[in-house]
């Protein structure tokens, strides 16, 4: 399965048209998100303060998994952010349906650009679960799933925004190891991860993306089985708080070398 539910904006890749994301839905993927999210939030609420300033959300989708997570957790606040017109007003359906409007937001526009802004810089905590299939380029059977070459453009970018807590996907055919390395260079550590095997879906599965996820396989750039993959949802870290440092546990989990 491949629809994570998100839409962003990133340089390298064509941003699609505001208004033409269509509606996908991945059961088992979303429900590890949200299981992965609530559990390493109230895990280690003592070391992200989610409480006092509530997080960031790169790309919301229909919102219906963060939205599940926010409503089963009475003291969290999240502000999202998505480039597809369409999925925003899905989300705030979804928002309205479940009963979180006070406490979950969605917005027109690009995370980056928020980020940036005195609202974003107020946050110290982001989850994402951004675009991760990796292709050639995005002419693809849904462009908004591209992640780039390898599949881990917006995740890297992510890295850099300088956000002190990140809660990510990382899938283990979209290059985690360089993910891992680069957040590792700029003083993150894994504080902790939720593990999950799934199986390709429909847009892994087409002939141009299933060839290209196996060149990058070959080359060690991620591992993927005959028509399996595994996604983590980890929380990395630049709190001094957390000593202990999972990166080798996650590598192992992801089905990398070292």
């Amino acid at each position: 399965m491949d629809y994570r539910g998100t839409s962003v904006a990133a340089p390298s890749r064509p941003a699609p048209e505001l208004d033409t994301v269509g509606a996908f839905d991945c059961a088992e993927e979303s429900a590890h998100y949200a299981f992965s999210v609530q559990l390493l939030l109230s895990q280690y609420a003592a070391v992200v303060p989610w409480r006092a300033e509530g997080v960031g959300e790169l790309g919301s989708g229909d919102a219906r998994a963060v939205g599940q997570v926010v409503r089963t957790m009475p003291g969290l606040r999240v502000h999202g952010t998505d480039i597809s017109a369409t999925s925003v007003e899905r989300a705030r359906a979804t928002i309205d349906e479940l009963g979180v409007a006070d406490r979950y937001t969605v917005e027109l526009g690009d995370f980056f650009e928020w980020a940036g802004s005195a609202a974003g810089r107020r946050i110290s905590t982001v989850i994402a679960n951004p675009p991760y299939i990796p292709a050639p380029d995005g002419d693809i059977l849904m462009p908004e799933l591209w992640g780039g070459v390898h599949g881990n453009d917006l995740a890297l970018r992510l890295l850099t925004v300088g956000f002190e807590h990140l809660l990510v996907a990382l899938p283990s055919y979209s290059d985690p190891a360089e993910m891992l390395e680069t957040a590792a260079d700029l003083g993150y550590r894994v504080a902790n991860f939720l593990a999950m095997g799934l199986e390709f879906g429909r847009y892994s599965n087409e002939p141009k993306v299933r060839a290209h996820i196996e060149r990058l396989v070959a080359e060690g750039h991620g591992w993927a089985g005959d028509d399996e993959y595994v996604v983590a949802i980890a929380l990395l870290t630049q709190s001094p708080a957390v000593a202990r440092d999972r990166s080798a546990q996650l590598r192992r989990a992801l089905q990398l070398p070292g």
